[in-house]
């Protein structure tokens, strides 16, 4: 694994673009989120999926959560938000909610967990939006650690468990971890919520009254 330390206050321009070109080239990499890190791969790539998934010791059937450099990278990758969607996305982004979308055609069939949907957000941590903008589109941020262990904020983790699968960290030291995004289903005339998080129900519900 190639291991970069980034300054997170004053990125490094190249240490972005060679993680975008590890992402286009169908690589699997490590990157800093607003909570924990993430696994970084095109979801668009089936190769590069399956690693994914590998690298996790997980079998498919498990949808892979999404993030994307802004609403207008997801528009055009994953399709046009809904009255609702772009309320919510004023609102929350870049922040920890996860925005259930239908799947477009063009991902891969085991990144919507075969359910023909995909939650996606944009975090609140520029490096994150960086690398997507990098990569040309939305990417996977599974945690970054072997399934059934904790997510990690942690650099030196991924490198000790994962440094043998993953092609490329971008380290930015530990990330401020936290609660988990909030997962909402928008496919439906009512929001649901898929997973608790960050961001409250309530705080939903006050966000939408008015839509």
């Amino acid at each position: 694994m190639r291991r970069v330390f980034v300054d997170h206050a004053a990125p490094q321009r190249d240490a972005i673009e060679e993680a975008g070109a590890w992402i286009r080239g169908g690589g699997v990499i490590a990157i800093p989120t607003d909570t924990f890190y993430g696994l970084a791969a095109d979801p668009m790539n089936p190769a590069a999926v399956a690693r994914v998934f590998a690298v996790k010791g997980r079998s498919g059937g498990q949808a892979l959560p999404l993030i994307a450099a802004n609403v207008a990278q997801i528009a055009r990758h994953i399709g046009p938000l809904s009255r609702m969607a772009e309320r919510l996305a004023a609102h929350f982004w870049p922040g920890p909610l996860t925005l259930v979308m239908p799947a477009p055609v063009a991902f891969v069939a085991d990144v919507s967990g075969g359910t023909g949907q995909v939650g996606v957000r944009v975090p609140a941590d520029a490096i994150a939006r960086a690398v997507c903008a990098a990569a040309g589109g939305p990417v996977t941020a599974t945690s970054a650690n072997i399934s059934g262990e904790p997510a990690t904020a942690d650099p030196d983790d991924i490198e000790r468990t994962l440094g043998d699968v993953v092609d490329f960290l971008l380290d930015t030291g530990r990330t401020p971890g936290g609660a988990p995004s909030t997962v909402l289903d928008i496919t439906a005339d009512e929001p649901r919520v898929v997973r608790a998080g960050a961001v409250s129900w309530d705080d939903i519900q006050r966000c939408l009254q008015h839509v």
